[in-house]
């Protein structure tokens, strides 16, 4: 794993604008896991990753279906949140082992609770309050993930902001 990125948003559009500029770094199926409390901005990430592949509907968090596939522009994505996730057995009856099979992108939620169920991720995104905003720390654990943090074009490590 390389030194986490971390990048600083003053709020919920600059935090969508970071998900859409992270969505045009991303290949076909890229597996991101987003980690945070409740509360911390994970769906407003996906939101703004999904709305800037095209995505114009909304974007909810899907706590109780725990998957919600999406197809903006013929991409395929899918946004787990396994919050509710009873048993990593269920992961099963998601469809996870199609949607691994598939050249899906996928946004996982509290993916810590499928215990060992999902592949490891190109890309961690860690996400944390701050008295103005959010916090995220970008971590490439795979050379995709490596990839996608060099076509992002931010440092290589350390803080950065994107570049309009």
């Amino acid at each position: 794993m390389t030194i986490p990125l971390t990048l600083e948003a003053a709020g919920e559009a600059e935090q969508e604008r970071i998900g859409a500029a992270l969505a045009a770094a991303c290949d076909e199926g890229a597996v991101i896991f987003l980690q945070g409390d409740l509360g911390a901005g994970k769906t407003t990430l996906v939101r703004g990753f999904l709305r800037g592949l095209g995505h114009r509907g909304p974007v909810r968090s899907p706590t109780y279906t725990l998957v919600e596939p999406y197809e903006p522009a013929g991409r395929q994505c899918a946004h787990l949140d396994l919050y509710r996730l009873g048993d990593p057995s269920e992961l099963e009856y998601l469809g996870i082992r199609d949607l691994l099979e598939s050249p899906a992108i996928l946004l996982v939620e509290w993916a810590e609770r499928s215990l060992g169920g999902l592949p490891d991720p190109d890309l961690l995104i860690q996400i944390e309050h701050l008295p103005q905003g959010r916090r995220l720390r970008l971590s490439g654990c795979t050379e995709r993930g490596r990839i996608i943090l060099r076509r992002l074009g931010l440092p290589a490590a350390g803080h950065g902001t994107l570049r309009d």
